[in-house]
């Protein structure tokens, strides 16, 4: 069976795989896949065009918009809170490891798999980047790693994985058709799609690919994990945090509007009226402003310098009042001008840093930083942050799909093993991350006592209503896997026990010396005390 990775061909393709590509089922819907891929029609033999300047563009304009908030103060909280929970470096400072438990495979090739699992993750440089990685992601909504190989061996494997800028790569997809008649309407139909990556190294944020410009990449050879939310309008792919950026513009301006009020309306202020009686307009205006001059505030203090010198450049929102009042009026008075009232009230942007938070699926309380962590039983843990948790799975199912790709095609590359193996493991292949909350360590102990129980409360009726099956399926909740495992491990566990029962009576009836055919037990039965 002949692999296709990076451009090449390993072995040769067999006659079923030639026979199901010439025989592709005709379709006159063109596939999409939401992975924000830009289709490209072709047709005829002068070759292709397509204006990229519109998609581009505006996914550029996203991954701009979300760098710029990532740098907001509150948003730059939610995703250390995000990250840190997801990426958690462990003692051997492995923050992902891989389980092949559920699968099939011989204990060889899962030797091997976990060899070049170990190669993979020096390839990302995980132990040191994990963190950065999983931000980048996170706040870009895509990630894309160039695989180097060496293309005179290829069997060798990936060399390097490099980062690539988002701004400088767009996976594309060709898709040729053809004209159907059918009665009086045309149809295209679809024949074949082609799908690739054009890779332009520079600044600019519209560009156009003609055949001959931008570098066309293999598919093979870039490792491409997006956000999986796609725009139900565009069908482009958006990140995270694209549900904050109308909560963080609406944070900004309160804050702003907050801020000038604060500044116009804290300090008291005075009311000058001046009687300028029968003076005429211009006479009245000059007198008010000499009047102005002699009195007001001409001393400032210069905090860069410590001098107080006379300025005066003064905020025209924090002067006095002079109104001029003519012959009739009630003289020449002083007023004042109270401060604004409730200068202290902040409601409307706590109001929005909670709307924030909820756009950022991070629980409100973390935004109380004089909250304390609770320490208390599960069932005190908020709503929130068991949603929290899962959103955290969520985000770890989905960036694990940038090293499962990777994984995959190492192992095609050196031959471990070959796609109709990796199809059936594919699924079975399960990542552990590094968990450190109490959390959760809390909630597997109090998931555990529950179940503990109910188990005796059923007890009594084991074998009459009940059967051990049912109990460890359906109160324990143990797997079929976990059953067999846990069988074998007790039953191991239980000949030890007799073995080393039989050599304690042997021993005090003396038919055997002390210290002498005794083996030892495992390892794990020193741990238990009875």
């Amino acid at each position: 069976m002949a692999i296709d990775l990076f451009g090449f061909s390993i072995g040769r393709k067999s006659k079923e795989q030639e026979t199901q590509e010439n025989l592709r089922a005709e379709s006159f819907v063109t596939p999409d896949e939401y992975d924000g891929a830009q289709s490209l029609q072709t047709g005829g033999f002068l070759g292709t065009y397509v204006d990229f300047s519109g998609g581009v563009q505006d996914e550029n304009q996203f991954i701009q918009t979300y760098r710029s908030l990532s740098l907001y103060p509150e948003v730059d909280l939610a995703i250390e809170d995000i990250v840190n929970d997801a990426i958690i470096m462990g003692t051997d400072r492995k923050p992902i490891k891989l389980d092949l438990e559920k699968t099939d495979l011989s204990a060889n090739i899962k030797t091997k798999i976990y060899r070049e699992y170990e190669g993979v993750l020096k390839l990302f440089d995980i132990a040191n980047k994990g963190y950065e990685i999983f931000r980048r992601w996170y706040i870009d909504g895509r990630l894309y790693f160039h695989l180097v190989i060496d293309k005179e061996n290829p069997r060798a494997g990936i060399k390097e994985a490099r980062a690539i800028d988002p701004l400088k790569i767009k996976k594309v997809r060709k898709v040729e058709k053809k004209p159907f008649n059918r009665g009086n309407a045309a149809v295209p139909i679809v024949t074949s799609t082609e799908e690739f990556f054009l890779y332009i190294d520079n600044d600019k944020n519209s560009y156009q690919y003609t055949g001959s410009t931008g570098v066309k990449i293999e598919p093979d050879s870039i490792a491409y994990v997006h956000s999986g939310i796609v725009d139900s309008t565009t069908k482009k792919v958006v990140g995270y945090l694209q549900k904050a950026i109308r909560p963080v513009n609406m944070l900004r301006q309160i804050e702003d509007a907050v801020v000038i009020y604060r500044i116009s309306r804290a300090p008291e202020r005075r009311i000058f009226y001046i009687d300028v009686g029968n003076l005429p307009k211009q006479k009245a205006e000059q007198y008010l402003r000499e009047l102005m001059n002699r009195y007001r505030n001409k001393l400032v203090y210069n905090q860069s310098t410590g001098e107080v010198r006379d300025d005066r450049n003064h905020l025209h929102m924090l002067e006095d009042f002079w109104l001029p009042r003519r012959e009739g009026g009630r003289g020449t008075e002083i007023s004042t001008l109270q401060g604004g009232q409730n200068l202290g009230e902040m409601s409307d942007v706590e109001y929005l840093q909670r709307k924030l938070y909820r756009a950022l699926n991070v629980p409100i309380s973390r935004l109380e930083t004089q909250n304390g962590f609770n320490m208390g039983r599960s069932a005190e843990i908020t709503r929130d942050e068991a949603k929290f948790y899962k959103f955290i799975s969520r985000l770890r199912f989905k960036f694990s799909g940038v090293i499962t790709d990777v994984l995959k095609k190492q192992l095609l590359l050196k031959g471990i093993i070959n796609e109709h193996d990796w199809s059936d493991i594919h699924d079975n292949l399960t990542y552990i991350f590094n968990e450190d909350s109490y959390f959760s360590e809390l909630r597997d102990t109090e998931i555990l006592k529950e179940r503990l129980t109910v188990l005796g409360a059923v007890e009594p009726y084991l074998g009459k209503y009940f059967s051990t099956e049912y109990i460890r399926k359906n109160i324990l909740k143990q797997s079929e896997e976990e059953i067999l495992r846990i069988d074998a491990q007790n039953a191991e566990e239980q000949e030890a026990m007799q073995l080393m029962q039989m050599q304690q009576q042997m021993q005090m009836q003396g038919q055997l010396p002390a210290g002498e055919g005794q083996e030892a037990p495992p390892t794990y039965l020193n741990n238990i005390h009875i």
